[in-house]
């Protein structure tokens, strides 16, 4: 087992990635904290896993949610080995000049904000430690412009910044941190969202970078890459950003 009694925390884990990375986990023998903002589909999510695994209903774009969560694993099993932030939203393909302040701040708030508050309660404790694995879930919009909207693109690269920034502060201390530059996966990240509200206009040009997608992932395919950076097998990767898109980004 690659993760043997390593306690993790993931969020957006009731659906998606976030659920299969949930599953794969506990298969691999760690104890996860399963966190999500939905109540009903978490508590389904881990019901159906079975196992070591805890639900624990959070929106981790407030700032107590995320660190109650990360308390929780604390308080469960008096450590966090392994933190993945995967929980997500889109936006509505705005291009700057029609972006709104409301799907802005949305955006930071869950895909930004979010990682910020669970990582710095979680590297505090990786630290005392003297290890710990932080995988944070971007996006191929997070290597170039033209995948998503203003808000969705810019906070993912921001997260990509935090990544590497968090990699290059803690690296002689067993702490590492990566990240994952997902491609087109067949997921309900578009249900964060009213797709009525889409802005047609920006379509053009996003889709005909869309064009150029290989194919659909499933969410195992960023579960698997994941786990990867999460285990011992990638304790000397920090500070990277795996692209997993099937070669959309190679170009």
């Amino acid at each position: 087992m690659r993760l043997k009694d390593k306690i993790a925390v993931i969020t957006g884990a009731g659906s998606g990635m976030g659920r299969a990375m949930a599953e794969l986990f506990v298969q691999e023998g760690a104890k996860v904290v399963a966190a999500d903002w939905h109540k009903d589909k978490i508590e389904t999510a881990v019901h159906e896993i079975g196992g070591s695994i805890i639900a624990h209903t959070a929106n981790v774009a407030e700032e107590a949610e995320a660190v109650a969560m990360i308390e929780r694993a604390l308080g469960e099993w008096g450590r966090i080995d392994i933190l993945v932030n995967n929980a997500g939203v889109m936006d509505l393909f705005s291009s700057v000049a029609d972006v709104t302040n409301e799907m802005w701040r949305r955006c930071m708030a869950v895909n930004v904000d979010g990682p910020l508050y669970a990582m710095r309660r979680a590297v505090p404790e990786m630290l005392k430690q003297g290890s710990g694995a932080i995988v944070n879930i971007a996006s191929v919009a997070a290597l170039g412009g033209g995948s998503a909207g203003a808000a969705y693109t810019a906070s993912k690269h921001a997260l990509v910044g935090l990544t590497q920034s968090t990699a290059y502060q803690y690296a002689k201390t067993g702490l590492r941190c990566n990240a994952i530059a997902a491609g087109g996966v067949n997921t309900n990240i578009m249900q964060s969202i009213d797709q009525t509200q889409i802005d047609q206009s920006a379509l053009g040009r996003i889709g005909a970078w869309h064009a150029a997608n290989p194919g659909m992932l499933e969410p195992i395919d960023l579960a698997e890459a994941a786990l990867f950076l999460a285990s011992d097998a990638a304790r000397f990767i920090n500070g990277v950003i795996l692209p997993v898109d099937r070669g959309w980004t190679a170009a």
